[in-house]
Formats: C-alpha cells, structure tokens, sequence
C-alpha cells in the first residue's frame, strides 16, 4: 500500500529545473510588463529595458514565486508581485551605478546603463522602474486588501527606511570603522529589506497572512537577507569581475566597510552558513511545503557569482 502512495504522488520537479522555468517566466512578464523599445520616448523605453531584461539571477521574483507556492497564489498575480520587486531593485542598480553613488561601470556583465545612454537617461530610466513597478502591481484582478498591503510593503522597502535608506547609510560610512551591529542595520535596510518584500509580495498574492505566517516568513527573510550581503562581501573579495559581472574587489578599493573587512574572511563564511541554518529553522512551521524557500537559502548562501 505505501508503495502504491508513493507511485501515484506527482514527481516534484528538480530545484534547477523549477529555477529555470521560474526564470524563463520571468523575463516574459517583464518584457510584456514594460514599454515597448519603440514607443515614444524611445531611448527612455530602451534603458529601461537594457536595465532589467537579459541578465540577472532573478533571486527577488526566484523568492517570491517560492513564496507564493506556499499559499497556492495564482500566475497572473505572482507574476506582477515579482515583477515589480524585480523592477524596484533593478532601478536601484541604474542609480546605485552612476559617478554621483557607486561610479561603475559594469553590471551583469554589461555596460551600466549611464555608460550605455548617458547619466540624465539612465536617472529617468530609474524613475520610470520605480513608478512602472507600482503601476504593474496594482493592475490586473486581486483582492483589493492584498493589492492595498502589497503596496504599502513595497513601498516601505524602498523608501528612506528601507532600501533608499541603507543606502545612503552606506554612502555616509565610506572610510568608517563600523561596528558589526551598525554594518548589519546598513545591510538590513539596504539589501535585506526589499528580499523581505519579495518573499512577503509572494505570500500575499495567495492570501492575507497570519501573524503567525507572517512572523515565521519574516524571521527566513531576515536570514536570507543578511545572508546575500554577506556572501556579496565574500565574492567580492574573492572572486573576479568576469564570474561576478560586476567590478570585483570594488568594496575594498572604495574604503567601504564590509562583514569580511570587519570580521575576517573565515568568520564571515562561518557566518554566512549559521544564517543559512536560522533561514531554514525559520520555515518549520511551514513543514515540507517550503522545500522551494530552503532550496533558496542554499543557493543565496552556496553560490558562487
């Protein structure tokens, strides 16, 4: 009888190939999500679409798409949630990017968009993301409560307690002797707010959440958050600039404070594998069916670019 179970239970698809399909999904729904190329104004349409098609590992839609599974949310509205947190964090790579922030000049392997089209189109092409990223929230059928905190979220993680706000802690903390617990409040606001957003946007294309739900996706998100930045900081002290797409060692020659400046290579990779461990405890309630979001742990923390 247990062996007739098992034969009759549908095979869960392999984690990459799950990731790929995520993957290919995605760069479909945000081609069909933005302006098109020729549209007037043309060169506008163009950056924004150089800023957020072909490249990128997708992890905010791969986290919420994961999410979403949890609480069975329908394609058409986990395609917008994810796009437009994919549209928020590729809009502040364009203006992370520019001499006024960061000054680089690689991104994905390519061009950086004010390299491409010039600062004043790369600034536009920036707003226009942040804006086209609200509007493809909000379009299309959903509960109007859901569609309201889905706004709200988004909103939150990428203004000046978020995402906006980490940054420009970071910005002012250039030369510094932070400690860890300042470096990690930077992380927490610039990274790890909008990857908290893109797991909970995928949750609430499924449903309203529970204190308790939300509370226990909030504690993985926190993990995984702090998780990404810190691997960040290894890569970049260790790998080079044709595996990240981006300038390595960038951190270290811009007098940035990082985890693997303030705590040493090896504490720093210890400290990556304990928040591994923390996301996954996070999920427990949640019982086998958040194997995609542990799945995403491993990958945050494991990869190599």
């Amino acid at each position: 009888m247990d062996a007739d179970k098992t034969a009759m239970q549908p095979a869960v698809q392999p984690f990459g190939a799950w990731m790929r399909a995520v993957q290919t999904t995605m760069e479909q729904a945000l081609s069909s999500f933005l302006p098109a190329a020729a549209d007037a104004p043309q060169e506008l349409h163009q950056a924004m679409r150089y800023a957020v098609l072909d490249g990128g590992k997708r992890v905010r839609p791969l986290l919420a798409f994961a999410a979403g599974e949890l609480f069975a949310a329908g394609p058409q509205q986990l395609q917008r949630a994810a796009a437009a947190v994919e549209m928020i964090h590729a809009y502040s790579l364009v203006h992370d990017d520019m001499p006024c922030m960061d000054d680089d000049a690689l991104r994905r392997g390519k061009p950086t968009v004010h390299i491409k089209f010039g600062q004043a189109s790369a600034l536009l092409a920036g707003d226009a993301l942040q804006a086209q990223a609200f509007l493809v929230l909000t379009d299309g059928a959903g509960d109007a409560a859901c569609k309201l905190a889905m706004v709200r979220l988004l909103a939150q993680a990428s203004g000046s307690l978020g995402m906006c706000g980490g940054q420009a802690i970071d910005l002012a903390s250039v030369g510094l002797n932070l400690s860890r617990q300042q470096l990690e409040q930077m992380h927490r606001l610039k990274t790890g707010a909008l990857l908290r957003a893109a797991v909970l946007l995928g949750a609430l294309s499924g449903k309203l959440l529970t204190v308790a739900e939300e509370q226990a996706l909030d504690r993985f998100a926190a993990a995984v958050g702090l998780a990404f930045q810190v691997v960040d900081d290894i890569l970049d002290a260790t790998a080079d600039s044709a595996t990240l797409g981006k300038t390595a060692g960038k951190d270290a020659a811009d007098n940035k404070p990082t985890y693997v400046s303030i705590l040493g290579l090896e504490p720093s990779m210890v400290l990556a594998e304990q928040l591994r461990q923390d996301a996954h405890a996070a999920l427990l309630p949640f019982g086998h069916n958040a194997q995609r979001l542990r799945e995403l742990a491993d990958l945050i923390v494991r990869r190599k670019a």
